[in-house]
């Protein structure tokens, strides 16, 4: 078994997915749209065949913004293969003005790794 893709609501689907395209060395696919639900989306697409789904529909976005907590998942993680290639991206990812949460490290469970927040506050910790 293997995860084929996670997904992600976002109010900005245009910004998320220039985000994750620009940093992450995804491919996208042409957006979906469907007038009736008013639901547009993305399917961004790792080489190993794993895939992002980015998904807005104005409707839900309201709801989670006005959502008093917020339950689920709490961050999701990208392997860079090597320590050196998760310093240069967490620094470029820190020119560019985005928020570092957590600063390139080894960790108590032995991952080397940073944690970003990607422009919606989404979770990502860069691994070596």
């Amino acid at each position: 078994m293997k995860i084929e893709h996670l997904a992600i609501w976002v109010n900005d689907l245009e910004l998320m997915k220039e985000f994750y395209l620009q940093y992450f060395d995804l491919e996208s696919n042409k957006k979906y749209y469907n007038p009736k639900k008013k639901f547009s989306s993305y399917f961004l697409s790792f080489t190993s065949g794993a895939r992002i789904e980015l998904m807005h529909r104005p409707d839900v976005s309201e709801l989670i913004e006005n959502a008093e907590l917020k339950l689920g998942l709490t961050h999701f993680a990208i392997s860079l293969g090597s320590k050196e290639k998760v310093d240069i991206l967490t620094n470029t990812i820190r020119k560019a003005g985005y928020k570092i949460v957590g600063e390139p490290r080894t960790t108590g469970d032995g991952y080397y790794e940073s944690v970003i927040a990607d422009p919606e506050g989404n979770l990502i910790e860069i691994t070596a």
